[in-house]
């Protein structure tokens, strides 16, 4: 059992706190609105616990399931609460016309996120490839679906890939935090898949 803090109310929080506490998980959930983040953690039941915006973080891994906008400022704004703890960053910094990345072609959001932390907390990049449906469904064509991870510590690449494993999920690790670069891009892809296709149920599974 691990214990996951979740900073974010959308649709993905809700999932991965979701598969977090059915895998036994302690969960917390953070967010800025005390009355959807206590009705979040009810709904998870169990251990699940709420929290606002600026507690700090009970988890050993902090997933970061808020907009790109801003996700690099929550970190900031943590400062050295967060030293230690491992960040999931899954967001996307899609344009507003989901045609292109917000990022310069030499970063990307994890990037700006670690940059944005304070000594001693390690990001990884991970879950951005996935729909929440995919996610919630936890297989594609009989197979568990696999989360991309990047990341450039290797201990906190384990630990993210142990609580995904934990999930009934499969992580495949792609390399360093560079390659979150070609993980947003790969999640822009599925988007436009997605909406070409009015399918999102779409995933990339490697067999």
């Amino acid at each position: 059992m691990t214990k996951i803090s979740i900073i974010g109310l959308g649709t993905m929080a809700r999932t991965l706190g979701v598969r977090a506490s059915g895998a036994g998980h302690d969960v917390q959930i953070i967010g800025r609105d005390a009355a959807r983040a206590a009705a979040l953690a009810a709904d998870l039941g169990g251990t699940a616990t709420a929290s606002a915006v600026g507690d700090a973080p009970t988890g050993d891994i902090v997933i970061l399931a808020v907009p790109y906008a801003g996700a690099a400022s929550i970190v900031s704004d943590y400062g050295p609460v967060l030293a230690g703890k491992v960040i999931v960053d899954i967001s996307n910094p899609f344009d507003s016309a989901h045609t292109g990345l917000v990022t310069p072609r030499d970063s990307s959001a994890a990037q700006e996120i670690a940059a944005a932390a304070a000594p001693g907390t390690t990001v990884v990049k991970a879950f951005n490839t996935l729909f929440s449906g995919v996610l919630a469904a936890g297989e594609t064509a009989g197979h568990p679906v696999d989360v991309f991870i990047a990341g450039d510590d290797t201990d906190a690449k384990a630990t993210v890939s142990s609580f995904i494993a934990s999930l009934g999920l499969r992580p495949l690790d792609t390399g360093d935090l560079t390659f979150a670069h070609w993980l947003e891009g790969m999640g822009l892809v599925i988007l436009g898949q997605g909406i070409r296709h009015d399918d999102f149920s779409l995933n990339i599974k490697i067999l």
